[in-house]
């Protein structure tokens, strides 16, 4: 799948292919391209790159429960807190940590 933004996404990440915004933003254009699974593939790169992308632990999380892989969007909630403590970023911390519990209780998934 192609569109127009994507394709000036992925000219820009060729200049600079570890850029994690740019990685994001291409990432989120897959999304909405209905494409999960090369969404997942720039998600998990992103992990790969810079861990401490604090934005990235949020959708990654959201993209496995779309997945219905639950496990993961718990560990992605999970890092994705351990990240946002160590940035003192607490309006992402508070979003991870809601989107945890709604996914369901510790004993789930330990």
């Amino acid at each position: 799948m192609s569109s127009p933004r994507l394709e000036k996404l992925q000219a820009f990440l060729s200049a600079s292919p570890d850029d994690p915004f740019l990685l994001f933003a291409v990432a989120k254009e897959y999304e909405s391209l209905k494409d999960t699974q090369e969404a997942l593939a720039y998600y998990l790169a992103i992990r790969a790159k810079q861990p401490a992308y604090v934005g990235l632990y949020y959708h990654l999380g959201k993209l496995y429960e779309q997945l219905s892989q639950p496990q993961q969007a718990w560990e992605a909630y999970t890092a994705g807190m351990e990240v946002a403590k160590l940035a003192r970023d607490q309006h992402a911390l508070g979003e991870l940590a809601g989107a945890r519990l709604n996914l369901g209780d510790e004993e789930d998934f330990t």
